[in-house]
């Protein structure tokens, strides 16, 4: 790991330059630190996250923002979590504690604004979610998931609790524990709020923004019809990416939990990688400049949506994604930025179907069996109706070559 620069005394400093814009130090010192061999991986109720939860709190108060957890800045919760996914009733499962770090900027205004990220990841891999053929042990720093988000959040907080032009909305900052076990933490923050639900104005979820491709420049931002004046706002104000827009409010991230309270949503992402849920997601694969230009154009974002009425809230239809579970996988990742015909593979996990069977990355799966995949929900569908032991074939475009391959589940 790189070296990092850590202290207050540099917040601080640092704060009183007034009226600057996002601050590139701050980020990448956030995401070197948090995504250290130091933290262990920031696995869910390890030492390791209590460790990750001091630092963002010492952020908050270095920028003296208000203390809104139900603990000083901690939101502490309890939860039973079972490795086995069909064990819903958790008999004899203890039940752990978690914690959410939350801060408060008091504009005196009515209706408040909500920026968060989750701060947890996988630790050493004990939890099964590893993508990474034999993960037990091996410290997944979780660099752009989600060192990214956080480090993107800690800086709003920071820009905007000094520039004290945002008048009309509050601000609320919130980093929460066990996303990667199911959204947990924002779930029981949802539950129980530490601010009214009905006067908040929107949510704005930071996860995975350190990936952004210096030559495609995507940016994937979901929720954007959840409120009528989200997709005005992003094309008025977009000078520099190409934004992906997805609609609905339900997504594998913690926006999913405030969408479901009738909160107006929106996540940024700026894409899937081969490292993903790997202890390959390092610090040094972070576009650190690729992140600040997210950043300076949701500080834009903001002040364009501070100028408006609280934004309405809009129910949305489900991605087909989200209405499936699946009896089998092929242990890829599929590429979200993709959108020519087919299905494009930004990794291969090893030992799984798709690996055994010689897919490779890159590779663009276009027929599964008698079905034509255009897309990532045709695949979706495909997935939803193998049972394990179904084999089927699968038809690929290779650097230009129309390869088959039998997938054997």
């Amino acid at each position: 790991m790189k070296q990092y620069i850590l202290g207050l005394s540099f917040l601080l400093l640092a704060g009183n330059t007034i009226a600057q814009r996002i601050n590139v130090e701050m980020v990448s010192n956030h995401i070197s630190y948090l995504s250290s061999d130091e933290l262990g991986g920031r696995g869910t109720s390890t030492k390791d996250e209590l460790k990750a939860a001091k630092y963002i709190a010492d952020q908050f108060e270095g920028m003296k923002l208000e203390k809104k957890g139900n603990y000083g800045y901690y939101y502490d919760f309890l939860y039973k979590h079972s490795t086995n996914v069909h064990d819903t009733v958790m008999t004899g499962v203890e039940a752990k504690k978690g914690r959410n770090v939350v801060a408060f900027l008091d504009n005196k205004a009515i209706n408040t604004v909500i920026i968060g990220a989750h701060y947890d990841h996988l630790g050493y891999g004990h939890d099964h979610n590893s993508l990474d053929a034999n993960p037990e042990n091996k410290i997944h720093n979780g660099a752009d998931d989600n060192a990214s988000g956080v480090s993107g959040m800690l800086e709003l907080a920071r820009y905007f609790s000094l520039n004290g032009i945002t008048e009309n909305y509050n601000f609320l900052f919130m980093a929460f524990s066990g996303e990667e076990l199911g959204l947990i933490g924002s779930k029981k923050w949802c539950e129980f709020p530490t601010i009214p639900l009905n006067y908040v104005n929107y949510m704005i979820n930071l996860d995975m923004i350190g990936r952004l491709n210096d030559t495609t420049k995507k940016l994937l931002v979901y929720g954007v019809g959840t409120s009528a004046g989200f997709i005005p706002a992003l094309d008025k104000l977009n000078r520099t990416f190409s934004i992906k827009k997805d609609s609905s409010g339900i997504g594998p991230s913690d926006q999913t939990s405030f969408y479901l309270k009738d909160i107006p949503v929106l996540h940024f992402f700026t894409g899937q990688h081969s490292d993903y849920h790997k202890p390959t997601d390092d610090f040094n694969k972070v576009n650190i400049e690729g992140e600040v230009s997210v950043l300076e154009f949701l500080v834009d974002l903001v002040y364009y949506l501070d100028a408006r009425p609280k934004q309405g809230f809009l129910k949305t239809k489900n991605s087909e994604s989200t209405k499936m579970s699946f009896k089998v996988t092929m242990g890829i990742m599929p590429d979200y930025t993709y959108e020519e015909n087919g299905l494009r593979l930004d990794g291969v996990t090893e030992n799984k179907p798709a690996a055994k069977a010689g897919l490779q990355q890159g590779d663009v799966i276009i027929q599964m069996g008698n079905t034509e995949i255009k897309n990532i929900q045709d695949y979706m569908k495909m997935l939803n109706s193998l049972d394990k032991g179904e084999e089927v074939n699968v038809i690929v475009i290779r650097k230009g070559e129309r390869i088959e391959r039998t997938v054997r589940f």
